[in-house]
């Protein structure tokens, strides 16, 4: 098999793989094990570090973009969180930004992951911060619990990566230098965890 396939990743910093390198966003590791099974993926990434649901939207306006896609990510949402933005809105803009998603994928929502937010209450960063590590899992799983409906009204695959995003609290080298973000470590992980969807959507 050598097909080539184009994937298109929709997010914030932890797609953009803020503090680590290009190499080691997950949206590139899921690349490169992609390309262990000889499909040869191009890549674009729409994200930046501190983009809210909104602001998403209006970068991808901003973006030049060539659907139909073969494979299109959207993880987002963290930053309504850390802003104490609503959660009613939030569902209607992630909503929106499922059903662009969708449409990027030429229609079908089987071609569409969506990835839960994961947490970022467990780091040194937050605990600098005298931030509450219960209140912002209790925040992340509201908002989390809207992503996954939404996703699986939409038809689309839900990935699940808090749970790899917590057990950074015992492994300090699931973060990167900045003491916030995932490490090339926490992608690859949720590499893993993304990798047998991808490989069922494009083979």
């Amino acid at each position: 098999m050598n097909d080539s396939v184009r994937i298109l990743a929709l997010g914030d910093s932890y797609t953009i793989g803020e503090s680590v390198a290009e190499s080691e966003r997950w949206p590139m590791q899921l690349a490169t094990r992609l390309a262990q099974q000889g499909i040869d993926a191009e890549v674009t990434i729409i994200a930046r570090t501190g983009w809210t649901t909104d602001e998403l939207w209006q970068g991808i306006k901003a973006t030049t973009i060539s659907p139909p896609y073969d494979l299109v990510t959207l993880l987002v949402g963290v930053n309504n969180q850390y802003r104490g933005r609503d959660l009613q809105e939030y569902r209607e803009q992630f909503t929106f930004l499922l059903t662009q998603a969708v449409d990027y994928a030429g229609g079908d929502p089987q071609k569409v992951i969506v990835l839960s937010i994961p947490d970022w209450g467990m780091t040194s960063f937050a605990a600098g911060r005298g931030v509450s590590a219960e209140k912002v899992a209790g925040e992340i799983d509201l908002f989390n619990a809207i992503n996954r409906e939404e996703a699986q009204r939409a038809g689309a695959f839900y990935v699940d990566v808090t749970p790899v995003s917590r057990e950074a609290v015992n492994d300090p080298t699931l973060i990167a230098e900045d003491g916030l973000h995932p490490s090339g470590s926490m992608y690859a992980l949720w590499t893993e965890l993304v990798f047998p969807v991808a490989l069922e959507i494009l083979k």
